[in-house]
């Protein structure tokens, strides 16, 4: 591969040691929830970049894999919750198969967690509350945006945004009926950290009907 100078890179020596620290077992939490709220208490005191970005999968009716970055608005022990337009690629496939996979990837930690659920969708009541906390700009732009939807240039977009930011200038933006949001109630979850000479620590919690089963799992 060539980089816009017209060098070559070589991917496969790219490389580097991961020394941030491992994993133990004294280190993890009977509940899977304990640690990663410790973990993303750390990544935002370390300052890192979107630390609650997630890449979320999902798969379509043909069994074709997507992923997009989605920011988590809430977590509790019923779930991680996220919003969208319903509309939109990810809704209608959690709509057919609501199988779901969520991976937090801080990188400058070395640290990736990865939750495996369902997802549900959320009440309105919950939607509403969440979508009249925003900027009022966000609340426009959902309007403004039918997500994942074909459009043949920006300046359709940015006018219609203005043209919406006239009309409710002076109001509250109503709901629109198309946005709304989903929790997703996992039942694996796997905490990875780096560690030298590849030997990362990886840690899978299962949720069993008694708690949560812990194993440590080859790098």
């Amino acid at each position: 591969m060539n980089d816009n100078d017209g060098h070559e890179i070589d991917l496969a020596a790219l490389r580097r040691e991961y020394t941030k620290g491992g994993l133990r077992r004294p280190d993890l939490t009977p509940e899977p929830l304990q640690l990663f709220e410790l973990w993303l208490k750390q990544a935002c005191e370390a300052k890192l970049s979107d630390p609650t970005a997630m890449a979320v999968a999902t798969v379509d009716e043909t069994g074709q894999p997507y992923q997009r970055i989605v920011l988590l608005k809430h977590f509790d022990e019923k779930g991680l919750v996220f919003y969208t337009n319903m509309g939109s690629r990810k809704a209608r496939h959690l709509e057919q198969n609501n199988k779901i996979s969520l991976l937090f990837p801080w990188y400058p930690l070395e640290r990736q967690v990865n939750f495996v659920g369902v997802a549900e969708r959320l009440s309105p009541i919950e939607v509403v509350k969440y979508f009249h906390s925003r900027p009022k700009d966000s609340q426009i732009a959902a309007w403004a945006s039918q997500q994942s939807s074909r459009i043949s240039a920006r300046s359709i977009l940015e006018g219609k945004f203005l043209e919406l930011k006239q009309k409710f200038q002076n109001g509250e933006v109503p709901l629109p009926s198309f946005w709304g949001g989903f929790r997703v109630v996992f039942n694996s979850v796997e905490f990875w950290q780096g560690g030298a000479n590849r030997l990362h620590d990886r840690f899978l919690y299962q949720r069993e009907e008694n708690g949560w089963k812990i194993d440590r799992l080859a790098p």
